[in-house]
């Protein structure tokens, strides 16, 4: 059975880090509001059959689960905003920080840490910090922070959807916040840019439905099965395949730069993440991570 889950967590893990090249493949036809808005539609129509059973109508009434599929629909938005402006590699190579800062988060929240977890936190923030300081040409400032802001909001998202109600079925929070979330940056994207441009490439509109179905809906799936029947701290090590699976696709199909720092930064990122993992299981810490991270 955990052959079984871990297998899901590495589907995830691939389709997450999927993302970001999609998105910058997407972004050459259309703004990132839109690819956004098109994304979570495509992922809201899949998950419609499961946000509309019975066991999941209840979930529509909570404050709870509202906010957070605002903060849900909010976090793709400024993430995107922020990958117009960096690269792909830069891009996934910032999304590694999150175990760390999860592991901050946790402590502040009065939940244990041990000291191997402080170690990677401290290697992972020194990654992020050299990569936000020394983008070189991989990256403007603004796109830098954008992507930041981006993740402490996914990160205030995790920590809100664990005070959720308890669905009978599994599918039924991931599939009411993506729902909520494709609702939330509707409005905003019309506001921003008009109605969307439909008259997309065939490649674009494969990178799109791709987005949709596989890197939010599907992952959303694969990753509560898995989360289920290993724990967040097991779990936790798959979330670093997306930067891995990100900066590889980057490199080698978007040409993108490697700089010492991004080199040195992204290390520190990964290497630091799995610290802390293992750091997490010695303190055996609750569940931490509910849903998906891009």
């Amino acid at each position: 059975m955990k052959r079984l889950a871990f297998l899901f967590l590495t589907l995830a893990g691939l389709f997450w880090g999927l993302g970001f090249p999609l998105g910058k493949l997407v972004l050459r036809e259309t703004d990132a509001a839109h690819m956004v808005l098109l994304r979570l539609g495509i992922a809201a129509i899949a998950a419609l059959p499961f946000a509309l059973r019975p066991a999941a109508r209840d979930l529509f009434r909570s404050p709870i689960v509202l906010g957070g599929g605002v903060l849900y629909g909010i976090a793709f938005l400024i993430q995107f905003e922020g990958l117009a402006r960096i690269s792909v590699t830069l891009a996934a190579l910032i999304v590694g920080v999150q175990p760390a800062l999860i592991a901050i988060a946790a402590r502040l929240l009065g939940e244990r840490a041990s000291r191997l977890s402080w170690v990677g936190v401290a290697a992972a923030s020194l990654g992020a910090v050299l990569i936000a300081g020394m983008p070189g040409k991989a990256g403007s400032p603004t796109g830098v922070a954008l992507s930041v802001l981006a993740i402490f909001i996914f990160l205030t998202w995790l920590f809100l959807v664990r005070r959720a109600p308890k669905a009978p079925e599994a599918m039924a929070l991931p599939a009411v916040t993506v729902v909520l979330g494709a609702l939330t940056v509707l409005p905003i994207a019309l506001v921003m840019h008009g109605p969307p441009k439909l008259d997309l490439s065939p490649a674009a509109w494969a990178g799109v439905i791709t987005q949709g179905v596989f890197c939010t809906f599907l992952a959303t799936a694969a990753w509560q099965y898995g989360l289920a029947r290993v724990g967040s701290a097991a779990a936790g090590v798959f979330i670093n395949i997306e930067p891995l699976i990100g900066s590889v696709i980057g490199v080698s199909l978007f040409g993108d730069q490697l700089t010492a720092a991004l080199c040195a930064g992204g290390a520190l990122i990964i290497a630091g993440s799995f610290v802390v993992v293992l750091g997490e299981r010695q303190a055996d810490l609750p569940e931490l991570l509910p849903g998906p991270l891009i």
